[in-house]
């Protein structure tokens, strides 16, 4: 038996499929690979969609209450990359409702226009191997969650020159 080689695509429901469309488009720096009134297939690498918008004419916002997906991540390269998109998207009046350090990843919430949760992250561990050992630690199982940061507050931190390591180290 094998595993899957990635994930290939995620898709949403929406009744705004124009607002949900340029959204994504905007915040992955993406471009629309197929689109006609029913649906849109957006990409920002070599696949041909990474997410799929359905126009189903569903106007309910998902809440706790509903079951199903609670939110999906895109991971960046490098700090630099991220911080780049979270300067970015400021700039376009597109802010994170919540910034974490989780611990495995530095990462910045985002709420499309239908109510989804977008998380952008990045990696804070180089290799698994270091990943397994900071778990093994027993630090993510006192603090699952992570510690909040100040976006901006990072942003200057890393434009003074202050090493990764202690840029996504968590408090």
């Amino acid at each position: 038996m094998a595993s899957p080689d990635k994930l290939a695509h995620v898709v949403l429901r929406t009744g705004g499929l124009p607002a949900m469309t340029d959204w994504y488009v905007r915040v992955l720096e993406g471009r629309v690979t197929f689109a006609n009134e029913a649906l849109a297939f957006l990409t920002y690498d070599d696949e041909h969609h990474r997410v799929a918008l359905v126009a189903t004419g569903a106007t309910e916002r998902p809440t706790d209450a509903h079951t199903g997906l609670h939110h999906v991540a895109f991971t960046y390269a490098t700090i630099e990359d991220l911080l780049g998109t979270y300067r970015r998207l400021k700039g376009d009046g597109i802010h994170p409702f919540w910034c974490v350090n989780h611990g495995p990843t530095t990462s910045m919430y985002f709420e499309d226009p239908d109510g989804n949760h977008v998380e952008l992250q990045i990696d804070n561990f180089a290799t698994a191997e270091d990943l397994d050992e900071w778990f093994r630690s027993g630090a993510f199982e006192a603090n699952p969650i992570g510690v909040d940061f100040d976006p901006d507050g990072l942003v200057r931190r890393f434009e003074s020159g202050e090493a990764l390591a202690d840029l996504v180290r968590r408090a």
